[in-house]
C-alpha cells in the first residue's frame, strides 16, 4: 500500500543542520547532495514498504538506518511521517530522550 510521505518540521530542520555541517566541514555541497539523495530514496522506499524499518517500543514508530543516521518515522493508515533524523555517532542516551519527546 502506497502512503503519502510527510516530513515533520523537526526532521526538515535536522536535515538542513546536517547538510550545513557537511557543507562547512567539506567546503563543498557534493556530500550533502549525495546524503540528501539517500534520505529521499529511503523515505520513498518507506511509502511502499513501511514495515522494513526496525521496530521500537512505541506503537507504529520505526527506525530506518541511512548511513550513520536513523530516520524515525510513524506509520498511519494514510501516511508515513518522518519524525526525526538522528546521527548514530552521538550519545545514545540523547536518542532515548528524543524518542520520549516524539512519543
Amino acid at each position: 500500500m502506497v502512503r503519502r510521505l510527510i516530513w515533520s518540521k523537526l526532521a526538515l530542520k535536522q536535515k538542513r543542520d546536517i547538510f550545513e555541517y557537511w557543507n562547512k566541514r567539506n567546503k563543498s555541497k557534493s556530500y550533502s547532495r549525495k546524503l540528501n539523495n539517500l534520505f529521499n530514496k529511503a523515505a520513498e522506499l518507506l511509502t511502499n514498504y513501511s514495515s522494513i524499518g526496525e521496530r521500537t517500543d512505541y506503537k507504529n514508530v520505526r527506525l530506518k538506518l541511512v548511513r550513520d543516521y536513523r530516520m524515525v518515522y510513524r506509520i498511519t493508515n494514510k501516511h508515513i511521517q518522518i519524525l526525526t533524523i538522528w546521527d548514530t555517532r552521538r550519545n545514545p542516551d540523547d536518542f532515548d530522550n528524543i524518542l520520549e519527546i516524539i512519543r
